[in-house]
């Protein structure tokens, strides 16, 4: 594929959004790349690293191994995915403190409008995929259930979770963060961001690389051989994980951090007139609107880069 500097340049702005996506825990980056249209071809590139690419670097160099690794569109989404997440990590943590009804809300109408994406591309309805469908939404609902585990910085701790939360990512519908959340690992890696801790990091990145290289490959098997199947399950994902990001909550239990904060363990949808406080209802159907369209935006981009 013959790409231009404007392609490219597209190209790192979906990876802003993705990344922008998985530093919120509730979003995922992987929606975003579906959405725009770069998903197929994300993880076809990635599944392709294998030894045969090494060889191909010994025998025939750097240019040829550059070629089949599609690189080009590796480096670009790379710079906008890891300039996003780690400076929209802090934003997101702030948003999510002091505004959360405002940020759920905007993600809301982003996930809703990533369903229907998702949902219209599946090209033949029958039992198979609507079983699928099902049982994606029950899975990522009750994902979305799970209390967070206590704070863990040990390295093989660490590095399970890098591996684990990759995989989450480049799942459209379910978040990274969000299981980095649960697992406890959330608090961990955002401070070591923020004081760039360089052993955590690596070991963190560590885990995701190899995770991402195995669940890759079995992504792309599915899409082969299973694609209205997968499509299925992933609008279940999608549609299941609406519920961490529904803006309004009521906490029904806390714990204490590291920092002998309390924070929030369990929490329930409810009802925007139930919501005990100022439930900010039309600024926040403004947001979902803005998010909705967000998405109709990043879809027409995809098909332009596509055409």
């Amino acid at each position: 594929m013959q790409r231009r500097f404007l392609d490219y340049l597209i190209i790192s702005f979906k990876g802003l959004a993705m990344g922008a996506a998985d530093a919120v825990p509730g979003v995922s980056g992987g929606t975003i790349a579906f959405i725009s249209g770069i998903y197929e071809e994300l993880i076809s590139t990635i599944s392709s690293v294998n030894l045969s690419l090494f060889k191909t670097l010994f025998k025939q160099g750097f240019i040829a191994f550059w070629k089949q690794l599609n690189g080009n569109f590796i480096l670009a989404l790379l710079i906008g995915i890891v300039i996003s997440y780690v400076s929209f990590m802090r934003l997101a943590k702030y948003l999510i403190e002091f505004h959360p009804i405002l940020i759920w809300s905007f993600f809301f109408g982003l996930i809703l409008a990533s369903l229907l994406f998702v949902a219209k591309q599946i090209t033949k309805w029958n039992t198979g995929t609507v079983i699928a469908l099902v049982i994606g939404t029950i899975l990522a609902y009750y994902i979305s259930t799970l209390p967070s585990l206590a704070e863990n910085d040990n390295p093989a701790f660490l590095f399970l979770a890098g591996a684990i939360a990759i995989c989450a990512m480049i799942l459209p519908g379910i978040s990274g963060s969000f299981i980095l959340v649960v697992l406890g690992a959330y608090k961990t890696l955002s401070d070591a961001i923020h004081d760039f801790d360089i052993k955590k990091l690596a070991v963190f990145i560590l885990g995701a690389v190899i995770g991402l290289l195995s669940f890759s490959r079995i992504l792309k098997w599915l899409f082969k051989h299973y694609h209205n199947i997968t499509l299925a399950i992933l609008s279940g994902f999608i549609l299941g994980s609406l519920n961490k990001v529904w803006p309004w909550k009521k906490v029904l239990s806390w714990r204490t951090n590291s920092k002998g904060e309390e924070v929030p363990l369990l929490d329930q949808s409810i009802s925007p007139f139930s919501f005990d406080g100022d439930n900010q209802l039309t600024i926040a159907i403004m947001l979902v609107i803005a998010g909705f369209l967000t998405i109709i935006v990043l879809e027409k981009l995809g098909l332009k880069t596509n055409e």
